[in-house]
């Protein structure tokens, strides 16, 4: 059973920092590209970061470019989102997510997790 557990999720204030964690089992995350969305109350969920299996390439969506940073640890099957500088607007439920390449599209990623929740207090 593939499982993806996040955590690191919580309270922060503005232009503070938050470390989100994805925990994978049940699959080897270096033959996966790695996401994570987010879904704020009343709007689409949508693609933060990817990265490739081996962490060589990276994309960002433009509303966290040079505040967040997507990594992973293949040797331990887990992928990080280091949040800097987090606005009000980053609030959303965040999820990771697992695909067999680099996309932005939420529809080609196969594995989901369950979501955790951020909020941003201004």
């Amino acid at each position: 059973q593939v499982r993806l557990v996040e955590s690191g999720g919580g309270l922060a204030q503005a232009g503070g920092s938050l470390r989100l964690s994805c925990a994978a089992s049940g699959i080897t995350i270096s033959g996966y590209g790695m996401g994570w969305f987010r879904q704020a109350s009343g709007k689409v969920r949508e693609i933060v970061a990817t990265i490739s299996r081996a962490g060589d390439f990276t994309y960002y969506s433009d509303s966290v470019k040079g505040r967040f940073t997507i990594s992973r640890d293949n040797a331990e099957n887990v992928v990080y989102l280091q949040m800097n500088n987090l606005r009000p607007e980053d609030t959303a439920r965040y999820y990771c997510a697992a695909a067999r390449g680099v996309f932005t599209s939420e529809d080609l990623y196969e594995h989901w997790g369950q979501g955790i929740q951020v909020t941003v207090a201004s």
